[in-house]
């Protein structure tokens, strides 16, 4: 049994079963990884792919639990090179963090800022996308560092950890009916056309619960995954926004109005998540810490050796 021969299974498998795909991936022919699969279901006296003819139509029962240690086998052969790496480069490597549009553009900067100027050799990467794809990102080992809303907390191969809590804001032209029409109510805010993220985005399905539960179905007219998107068409008139109160400027976003919201939705929490089996390099701590101050190294140490989160920060309500 070969590393490489488990590093083609586990690709095999990360790019649905196409062989082809595998190879590009992994720099190699087609009939090369074909061959090496071969030659370990032979050695291991199993099939670990369901086959039709030469195509890969599945995975074998015993396949899947290969499958499974395959991952961690290799995971912890590449957190020695990360140990390697810490103790002959300590500030010199990569970080690779994926997070949604809103946590890039209005939470990460000052973080960001403090991070390079303090780790100038270590090549930081952002990777954008929805919670559920920044989720996904860490747990296939595609990032490092994931920061995003609740959704991250489900995924069972990362750990957690509560940065800090947030809630909405409606947006409008300063001219807007709805701003003489105070307080706000949820009956009040399903009058008007909406411009808001989507529903899957960004804690928009808690949103959608609570209009559900006021029996109120909002007129959405066009949803986002980018806030400052939200902004350009409340902008042109085509409705009032609903979004992360972080993403208002008041200086920025002087040509719009803000009225907060956090007395009609409950608020909503930005996590940190990293793999529960990831060595984390010193920088990578330093990095956690400045988004979420109110983990040290040793407290992070312990989460990650299996103590409860909730344990380490009772504080966070």
């Amino acid at each position: 049994m070969k590393l490489h021969q488990l590093r083609y299974v586990r690709e095999v498998a990360h790019q649905g079963l196409n062989i082809s795909q595998a190879a590009e991936t992994l720099h190699t022919s087609q009939s090369g990884v074909s061959k090496q699969i071969q030659l370990l279901e032979e050695e291991l006296n199993l099939h670990i792919f369901q086959r039709n003819g030469k195509r890969l139509i599945g995975v074998t029962e015993s396949g899947k639990i290969i499958l499974h240690l395959a991952e961690r086998a290799l995971r912890e052969i590449e957190n020695i090179k990360l140990v390697s790496d810490e103790f002959s480069q300590k500030e010199a490597g990569t970080l690779t963090v994926a997070t949604t549009h809103t946590q890039a553009r209005y939470r990460l900067p000052a973080a960001v800022k403090s991070f390079i100027e303090r780790y100038p050799d270590v090549k930081l990467h952002i990777h954008q996308g929805t919670p559920t794809q920044v989720a996904e990102q860490v747990a296939e080992g595609e990032a490092d560092i994931g920061i995003a809303t609740e959704v991250i907390s489900t995924y069972g191969k990362l750990l957690c950890f509560p940065c800090y809590q947030w809630n909405r804001c409606v947006i409008a032209p300063h001219a807007h009916p709805l701003l003489n029409d105070l307080p706000l109510t949820l009956e009040k805010i399903a009058k008007y056309p909406l411009i808001t993220y989507d529903f899957t985005f960004t804690g928009g399905s808690l949103v959608n619960r609570v209009f559900n539960q006021a029996g109120l179905n909002p007129n959405v007219v066009l949803t986002a995954i980018d806030a400052d998107v939200i902004k350009t068409y409340v902008n042109l008139g085509l409705g009032i926004g609903l979004l992360a109160n972080i993403a208002y400027d008041p200086e920025r976003d002087s040509n719009l109005a803000m009225i907060d919201t956090s007395h009609l939705f409950p608020p909503s929490t930005t996590y940190l998540g990293v793999r529960r089996d990831a060595y984390l390099r010193g920088y990578m701590y330093e990095f956690i810490q400045l988004l979420a101050p109110q983990f040290d190294h040793k407290a992070i140490d312990s989460a990650l050796k299996g103590m409860a989160i909730n344990r380490l920060f009772l504080g966070f309500v």
